[in-house]
């Protein structure tokens, strides 16, 4: 497997994709893809095509042509011959929900664990874990259940913040996955801060970004990882 999944879209002061659009112009081209499948199924306030179209204004500069899955009567057989599966961010359920109904979850896992690469950032990233239970979104529809592909063992809380904002008595981020740890012993998350992403090259896992990992697990140590680190135990 070959699989790019990244915190978040946009740095704050930042354009959308500005940050990362050349991490994923160079994993495409490393792995010489000029044509992408993208998913904009976690899109809700906007158009599919509002969406593949901001995409396109940072991919094609780099020679990559943006196709959508939306556009396809037959999105199985787009799937089936698609060079690289990009999935974008927004609402996880939503996202899911989609994917599911067009009976997509065999057919994704499928074509990437055979070495098709992925890409995907927020709620993209989500997809790829065991299930979507660690997304920061509120569940604004009813997926058939929340099983996602399973291409990764462990799950990611993207965007993982340490922040308790003043005046704030509800749950803290920390809180919440350690409730999620709790009812789910045996699964490591991973909080993965903004502006950092995974590389995933077979089993073979490593995080680039300035900020440390934060991991997750019940009756195990909290600990914080930096890039430079070996998580490789993630994938076990």
């Amino acid at each position: 497997m070959k699989l790019l999944l990244i915190s978040n879209s946009t740095n704050t002061g930042e354009a959308y994709l500005e940050y990362c659009k050349q991490n994923i112009a160079d994993f495409l081209q490393q792995n010489n893809v000029r044509k992408i499948l993208f998913f904009p199924f976690a899109a809700v306030t906007f158009s599919y095509d509002i969406y593949q179209q901001k995409v396109k204004e940072k991919l094609e500069p780099f020679g990559i042509d943006v196709d959508s899955i939306h556009h396809y009567s037959d999105a199985k057989k787009a799937v089936a011959e698609a060079q690289a599966i990009v999935v974008g961010g927004g609402n996880t359920f939503h996202l899911l929900k989609c994917v599911q109904e067009l009976g997509l979850i065999e057919a994704i896992k499928e074509k990437v664990k055979n070495g098709t690469p992925y890409i995907g950032w927020s709620a993209g990233s989500n997809l790829t874990c065991p299930t979507i239970c660690t997304t920061n979104d509120m569940p604004i529809v009813e997926p058939q259940n929340f099983s996602a592909l399973g291409l990764i063992p462990f799950q990611i809380n993207p965007h993982y913040l340490d922040a308790h904002p003043t005046g704030h008595a509800g749950e803290t981020r920390e809180q919440r996955i350690e409730e999620y740890i709790a009812a789910n012993p045996n699964r490591f998350v991973a909080g993965l801060r903004e502006a950092c992403m995974f590389y995933i090259d077979g089993y073979q896992l490593r995080l680039q970004g300035s900020r440390p990992l934060r991991v997750f697990k019940k009756d195990t140590e909290t600990k914080e990882y930096e890039a430079t680190d070996d998580i490789n135990f993630l994938m076990k």
